[in-house]
């Protein structure tokens, strides 16, 4: 059994739709971070496990770190979102 591959939206409309990234507590494991995606309505759209961003944004420069994450997860919108 083969999973299916994730689809993504655009880079382009996901800056459309989202209006903010937060780092949040796990409502189910509190030692866990996520990073909660918003759209502009302040609904919720998806989340991101903080852990894996980070590993996958890899070392960067300080002053970068927000600007590489948030990139990394713009780029990463499920094309789910727009059933929600």
């Amino acid at each position: 059994m083969s999973a299916e591959e994730p689809k993504f939206i655009s880079y382009q409309e996901a800056v459309r739709l989202v209006g903010a990234i937060q780092e949040e507590e796990d409502i189910e494991d509190a030692d866990k971070r996520i990073l909660m995606v918003y759209g502009k309505d302040d609904k919720e759209l998806c989340w991101f496990d903080f852990e894996e961003v980070m590993a996958a944004v890899g070392t960067v420069e300080a002053g970068e770190k927000k600007e590489e994450v948030q990139n990394y997860i713009l780029n990463r919108i499920p094309d789910w979102v727009f059933e929600l």
